[in-house]
């Protein structure tokens, strides 16, 4: 698969079930769900999610089909991240660490061992990609440059 999918919440779920099991029909994903909607609703997201090209079938148990997801977990998992670090700061993930620590959800160890799983590599990012991390100074990608004023507190001046 070239581009991975858009995929809204509930087919990244659809799909995560999916994952869990390696293969599944779309009764196995139904059940596998926490508070599922009706089966009919899973059944159609299951259609859109093969229409997108994230689920193929496999084969038929009877009248079911079974899918398998030629997406894989961690492509996904990525492009997701990268989409919310797009849209919510600019590509850069140390805001996003920032405010999981404020929200004591990363612990100073969870922190230490992030250190550690970097070993040191430079503040270019993963895989030597400039501007994945973004420093003091640095300018947005394009595109994603600010409004002027915009950081602004109310009353604040230029």
């Amino acid at each position: 698969m070239a581009k991975l999918p858009d995929l809204s919440r509930f087919e990244l779920q659809c799909l995560r079930k999916l994952w869990d099991r390696g293969q599944a029909t779309i009764r196995d994903i139904h059940g596998d769900l926490n508070d599922p909607p009706g089966y009919t609703t899973v059944k159609k997201i299951v259609e859109r999610l093969e229409e997108k090209g994230a689920v193929v079938r496999v084969r038929k148990e009877g009248r079911a089909w079974v899918y398998r997801s030629p997406v894989s977990a961690s492509a996904m998992i990525r492009k997701e991240i990268h989409r919310f670090l797009d849209t919510l700061f600019d590509g850069a993930g140390t805001p996003l660490v920032a405010h999981l620590a404020d929200m004591k959800e990363v612990s100073l160890d969870d922190l230490r061992e992030i250190e550690r799983q970097l070993g040191g590599k430079s503040s270019q990012g993963s895989k030597g990609r400039p501007g994945r991390t973004r420093g003091p100074g640095r300018k947005p990608r394009p595109g994603r440059e600010r409004e002027p004023g915009r950081d602004r507190k109310p009353g604040q001046e230029q």
